[in-house]
């Protein structure tokens, strides 16, 4: 079983027209909701790949209702722990004439001190049974800059991995305690390491604790650096639809290849052509299985010496 944390869980709105008119009214073409969080689209992937997983996190007021509700009818297992605060909103405006996609994030409730030491408990209890952990997202406020942190060790203590996707403090806060992997994108690599340099970034992450960095590097694929050596992996094409999934997709793939203790090139092989494949999908959190089958055998794998 692979455990996914998603702290600052939130319900998804989807939106899907042809362009936004600025300053004007838009009408939507279709619209959507649903569980999100990037923790809960790691485990929709993951479900869809047939890797049994685990949700948990943080989740509170209607919304929260509303998100253990989809994910009860989604078929995943869930243990989030509930809170008295409302869990936010994200809301994804998808413009298919224009192949761009935006994103409003509210920030989500505020944690309290006992709220936090019940999830630490209920983290307690399921760590130690999980195969891999996945910790992914922002914090909500309240929780401890250092908590990404906090839950490594807890983990590793079992001697389970922990694969970490975050920004800014809970990224560089959470280094010395040696998550087995990290994905940062660029902007994230760059303002983690003030480096525009994605492989002196990714070494700068390893050099920091991480025993594995791989980078998401939009249409160039992903960078990926580790004890065995290093690659870069890239799709065969540029693939226009909606990117807000394709990171957590693959996350998925990269953890189930942890797991699976698949050889480094054809772990980014399958992350890369997920990860496009989701872009594929109208809502975060999944991907179109064909163009996964048919982008898999064509994603190039080099290995990586001095630059990129």
């Amino acid at each position: 079983m692979i455990l996914t944390v998603t702290l600052n869980a939130a319900l998804d709105v989807t939106y899907q027209l042809d362009r936004i008119q600025r300053r004007g009214s838009n009408r939507v073409r279709t619209a959507a909701q649903r569980a999100g969080g990037k923790g809960v689209n790691v485990s929709r992937v993951l479900d869809a790949l047939g890797r049994p997983t685990v949700i948990t996190g943080l989740a509170g007021g209607r919304n929260g209702l509303t998100v253990r509700a989809d994910l009860a009818a989604a078929g995943l297992r869930e243990q989030l722990l509930t809170i008295e605060q409302e869990s936010r909103r994200t809301v994804a405006v998808v413009e298919e004439a224009e192949g761009d996609t935006t994103i409003f994030l509210e920030p989500g409730p505020v944690v309290s001190a006992t709220e936090w030491r019940g999830f630490l408990d209920l983290y307690r209890e399921l760590a130690p049974t999980a195969s891999a952990v996945v910790l992914s997202g922002s914090l909500p406020l309240g929780v401890p800059r250092d908590a990404y942190g906090v839950l490594i060790g807890l983990a590793r203590i079992h001697g389970v991995p922990v694969v970490l996707d975050a920004d800014g403090a809970a990224l560089s806060d959470s280094l010395a305690a040696g998550p087995a992997l990290v994905k940062p994108n660029a902007a994230e690599l760059e303002r983690a390491t003030g480096t525009g340099d994605p492989l002196a970034g990714a070494l700068a992450l390893r050099a920091a604790g991480a025993r594995a960095v791989v980078a998401s590097l939009g249409p160039a694929g992903l960078l990926a650096c580790t004890p065995e050596g290093s690659w870069q992996a890239r799709p065969p094409e540029r693939i226009a639809g909606n990117p807000t999934g394709a990171g957590d997709a693959a996350v998925a793939a990269l953890t189930a290849g942890l797991v699976a203790g698949t050889p480094w090139p054809e772990r980014l092989r399958r992350a890369v052509a997920l990860s496009a494949a989701a872009v594929l999908s109208p809502l975060a959190g999944g991907f179109d299985a064909a163009a996964y089958r048919r982008l898999l055998p064509l994603v190039s794998v080099r290995a990586v010496h001095e630059g990129i």
